[in-house]
């Protein structure tokens, strides 16, 4: 559903991705784990479109991103870090808007939104000014709109940033959820993540893979107790 041959992506001289290859099957939950800085929202920002490699190749549902980026717009959602909303709008309208933007409309629309709704727990603040929700809520908001065109593909950066426990654990279930018939790629550098929704692990530092496997396979294999154990033998950083 998600193959990355080759990427890489220079900012000047820096070296933000460096040939990095992996894919991503139906089904599946992909953790992308790195430090802070590793490469890894340059990564999802190639796959989405947003940003063009400076080398490689991405493919979304046999789609050439550089070459069919409409039709790769179509299959994925994506949830980026900074999960950007309108705060004027209530969840309501917004969520409407951007079905609208999707071509979703009529009856369609009424029941793509609901489901959304219904989906990431929205009922309490439907109404409700976006600019006036918690943190949590607006990443369940953004985080809704990903999912309104059921996309065979799930991009999500970060998707349990600034959540609170409870928040976390409801996030982390619904990836699991999704993940029995999505595709889903989703970043972090939480490593509890990793344990509670992924079913495979890409490890990357400096813009390079350096492990790739489920989890259990890649303790078996270092013959570290635990993943923080891991992370920090691999990992040229503390910071994570």
């Amino acid at each position: 559903m998600i193959e990355v041959t080759d990427l890489t992506k220079k900012f000047g001289s820096k070296h933000a991705v460096d040939s990095l290859s992996f894919t991503v099957e139906k089904g599946e939950v992909l953790g992308f784990l790195g430090p802070n800085g590793a490469g890894k929202s340059t990564t999802m920002r190639m796959i989405t479109g947003f940003v063009s490699p400076s080398a490689g190749t991405i493919r979304v549902c046999g789609y050439d991103v550089s070459k069919d980026p409409e039709a790769v717009k179509t299959k994925i959602g994506y949830l980026p870090e900074s999960a950007p909303l309108y705060p004027d709008m209530t969840v309501l309208s917004f969520l409407k808007f951007c079905a609208s933007i999707r071509g979703i409309k009529g009856q369609p629309q009424k029941d793509a939104v609901e489901k959304v709704i219904e989906t990431c727990f929205l009922h309490k603040v439907t109404h409700q000014s976006i600019d006036t929700l918690s943190k949590g809520y607006q990443h369940r908001t953004c985080l809704a709109q990903a999912l309104l065109h059921d996309p065979e593909v799930l991009i999500l950066d970060e998707p349990t940033d600034g959540l609170d426990p409870n928040q976390k654990h409801e996030v982390r279930k619904l990836i699991r959820e999704l993940g029995k018939t999505k595709s889903v790629l989703f970043s972090t550098h939480i490593l509890e993540e990793v344990d509670a929704a992924c079913s495979r692990v890409v490890i990357v530092d400096q813009g390079k893979m350096i492990k790739e496997g489920t989890p259990e396979k890649l303790l078996a294999e270092s013959g570290c107790s635990d993943l923080h154990t891991l992370f920090r033998e691999i990992t040229t950083t503390e910071t994570y």
